[in-house]
């Protein structure tokens, strides 16, 4: 008998698929490490600790960059692009800190860009849902930002955590952005969101 070879298919191990539990866990896990990340950091940068330098900027600011990362998808029609948004729009806020204009200006300055191109490249109806989306995200955490500490980090967080509502309609739909896109924003929406909200309330 002649021995049977495996081809290199059988022995090659495939990323796990969209819907399995590794995948989910593995995202959704990275998410969560990024938004504590997220609140450690900026906490440090104000020399605080996370239950002192935790404000509604924080909550504020991953809404931002995460409806600009959807917007920035749709207008282009290309799903990588809102991965590659992450550190963009990352960046964004960090300048606008140390910029005279408010970043949150900055924010709606880029989406106002990323509605026209996505209308002037056709793609105008996903393009407007997520600039609608981001109006009603985003602007209540702008809300959020000039009412009193705790009231404006509880409603900043409550809207972030709220927020993991339109990542799980992305992936379970499989439009705009990468399904891993989607689960690491659950991820770090809900545990971001869920700190937030903590800290408002423990004061």
């Amino acid at each position: 008998m002649t021995a049977r070879t495996a081809s290199p298919s059988s022995t090659t191990v495939a990323p796990p698929p969209p819907s399995s539990g590794a995948f989910l866990t593995l995202w959704a896990s990275v998410g969560v490490v990024a938004g504590l990340g997220l609140a450690y950091g900026l906490s440090a940068m104000h020399g605080a600790t996370v239950t002192a330098g935790t404000t509604s900027l924080t909550p504020a600011s991953a809404v931002g960059v995460a409806a600009l990362c959807y917007l920035a998808a749709a207008a282009t029609r290309t799903r990588w692009v809102a991965w590659a948004g992450v550190p963009v729009f990352s960046g964004l806020a960090f300048g606008g800190l140390l910029s005279t204009t408010p970043w949150w200006v900055l924010f709606a300055l880029a989406g106002a860009v990323l509605l026209l191109v996505g209308i002037a490249v056709g793609a105008g109806r996903v393009t407007v849902t997520q600039a609608v989306a981001m109006v009603g995200y985003f602007g209540l955490t702008v809300v959020a930002l000039f009412l009193a500490p705790r009231a404006g980090l509880a409603l900043a967080g409550v809207v972030l955590a709220a927020h993991a509502l339109w990542d799980v309609r992305h992936y379970r739909r499989d439009v705009v952005v990468h399904r891993s896109l989607a689960v690491f924003c659950i991820g770090l929406d809900l545990a971001l969101g869920a700190l937030c909200v903590a800290l408002a309330v423990l004061g």
